[in-house]
């Protein structure tokens, strides 16, 4: 097996075990990014790749590898190159059509299935109109559709991509049965919602363009693979915010829920932008590292 990118030694039987080649790959990659990259490689996941560690690999499954290998050492993130990635308890199929989920976005996610929990009692009507405007991947809302009881939620994931909706239909197949409670716009923000649901949204969540074009603090790979257009904003950032801030104002039932995901930084101007816009409760919370990562806000 000479094609082996990660330097695997061979067994006496000319054979190579998943052992021996995780553990040569993570001289180069780490233990942890090494693992994935066999598990997708093998296509035995968690336990079964434990199961399989002791097994000969064969030249098809070194070839695969190979090629992902290539893949890490000209740039393109991890996430694109193994196809899928973990939200929450979602495994979501990811490519440079949409952004990568991360951990902060995660965050968001909770914090709308939180206030959806906390005040679904306030309405009698069944199921709740939301919405994900933005939706990408598809992470936050197909969250909302199956993390929530069955049938309290009517999701809509919406994008101005329409490569980026067919990632989340993908998902969304994913889903099972939960995968009925979720509706597609294609549009701009509210644009791409039907105009039956203007002033009865229980929920918006949202993880818009939020970088300024000028920030210099973009890691080189995020600029070069990741959709600009999901990235970076206009008036320092800020631009999407305030539309979507605008349209939650007209587009929220009474007592509704905004939740967006802002930049680190942006907390008080992102305030500022929700209580111009006539909302009520504003809330910025922190994330992990505690940087300004949630905005919260209510329609009167």
């Amino acid at each position: 097996m000479n094609g082996v990118d990660a330097g695997a030694v061979e067994g006496a039987d000319g054979t190579i075990s998943w052992r021996q080649l995780w553990s040569e790959t993570a001289v180069l990659h780490g233990r942890p990014q090494a693992r994935w990259l066999c598990e997708e490689a093998s296509g035995a996941f968690g336990d079964e790749f434990l199961d399989v560690l002791d097994q000969p690999v064969t030249d098809r499954c070194v070839a695969h590898l190979d090629a992902m290998l290539a893949r890490v050492r000209a740039g393109e993130p991890l996430q694109y190159v193994l196809g899928h990635w973990a939200f929450r308890r979602l495994d979501l199929l990811v490519d440079a059509r949409v952004l990568i989920p991360r951990q902060e976005t995660e965050l968001v996610a909770e914090a709308a299935i939180e206030l959806v929990r906390r005040h679904a009692g306030l309405w009698p009507d069944r199921p709740l109109p939301m919405a994900d405007l933005g939706t990408g991947s598809g992470a936050i809302g197909l969250s909302l559709a199956s993390e929530l009881p069955r049938r309290l939620a009517a999701v809509w994931l919406t994008d101005r991509s329409a490569d980026a909706l067919d990632v989340a239909r993908a998902n969304t197949a994913g889903l099972g049965m939960a995968g009925a409670a979720v509706q597609f716009g294609h549009g701009s923000w509210f644009d791409a919602l039907p105009v039956s649901l203007r002033g009865n949204l229980a929920l918006v969540v949202s993880n818009p363009p939020y970088i300024a074009h000028d920030d210099e603090r973009v890691d080189v790979s995020v600029r070069e693979w990741e959709p600009a257009d999901a990235l970076f904003a206009s008036d320092n950032g800020l631009a999407d915010v305030r539309t979507i801030a605008a349209g939650a104002a007209e587009w929220l039932r009474p007592g509704g829920w905004l939740v967006l995901e802002i930049g680190s930084g942006q907390g008080a101007a992102v305030a500022a932008i929700l209580g111009e816009a006539g909302l009520a409760d504003v809330e910025v919370r922190p994330d992990l590292a505690g940087h300004d990562r949630i905005a919260i806000a209510r329609r009167n």
